[in-house]
């Protein structure tokens, strides 16, 4: 596994469980540690949603 692909995978564990404590418990963790959708919340959120569509290419890539 090369970097790229461990950050990705550090980001989209990031962004589920996110979505997990937003979905059980209406909680944005990135928001509260960040700020409402601020610059650098944004970045975090685009950056997950960047690395899922890698983990998308690549696996069906190596299909």
């Amino acid at each position: 596994m090369d970097i790229i692909e461990k950050i990705a995978l550090v980001l989209l564990i990031v962004g589920g469980l996110n979505w997990g404590l937003y979905g059980l418990f209406g909680l944005d963790l990135v928001a509260m540690l960040l700020g409402q959708m601020t610059i650098l919340s944004k970045i975090v959120y685009g950056a997950v949603g960047l690395s899922a569509v890698y983990a998308l290419f690549t696996t069906l890539m190596k299909k």
